[in-house]
């Protein structure tokens, strides 16, 4: 697998279920805003909804930031909305749930275990232009942490604004960034 950073999306479009309804998403929906694609293994399974119902509780804090959210799995737009309608976690959600039974998107992103048939736990930070800013994958029994995600964004995004600074380890907005120059070499 190549490193995907910077990695252009790709041209696709995917059925999705969302809020009570059965909508198409495709690559220019994206494009124009910050994203994140959020792949799990599958619906109606265990550590998936303890991430999304954690997604969905920073759902409004990604609005405000102007990102907004894609949860991605194998199973089909139809699955996606029985499971809303069986399970508390899942209908509280409000982003859109991207359907991807055939695993194209998931191929894309380098997450789908093929023997499987379901996509590893990745997370990806896509700037408004299409361009992977920060991923990471996780293997299915480990589950994420939003609020990390939440940092990971703000700092991708601080960083295409201010271009001369970077983020240092477990920087957070306000805080102090870095202006790299020789002067710093050895010095942090």
């Amino acid at each position: 697998m190549s490193n995907l950073i910077n990695q252009q999306l790709f041209d696709f479009e995917a059925d999705a279920y969302r809020q009570g309804e059965f909508i198409k998403v495709k690559t220019a929906d994206v494009l124009g805003k910050w994203s994140i694609f959020f792949f799990y293994p599958a619906d109606f399974s265990f550590v998936c909804p303890t991430e999304l119902g954690d997604l969905q509780d920073h759902y409004k804090e990604l609005q405000e930031l102007g990102c907004e959210v894609f949860s991605v799995s194998e199973d089909s737009q139809f699955v996606h909305k029985a499971w809303a309608d069986a399970t508390d976690t899942i209908a509280k959600i409000q982003y859109t749930m991207l359907a991807d039974p055939n695993g194209k998107i998931a191929r894309f992103f380098g997450v789908l275990d093929e023997e499987a048939g379901q996509a590893f736990r990745g997370s990806f930070v896509i700037n408004p232009r299409g361009a992977i800013k920060a991923y990471e994958i996780h293997d299915m029994g480990i589950g994420r942490n939003a609020d990390e995600l939440v940092r990971k964004l703000e700092a991708a995004m601080f960083v295409e604004e201010h271009g001369d600074r970077v983020c240092p380890a477990n920087w957070k907005p306000g805080e102090d960034t870095i202006a790299p120059s020789l002067d710093l070499v050895g010095k942090i």
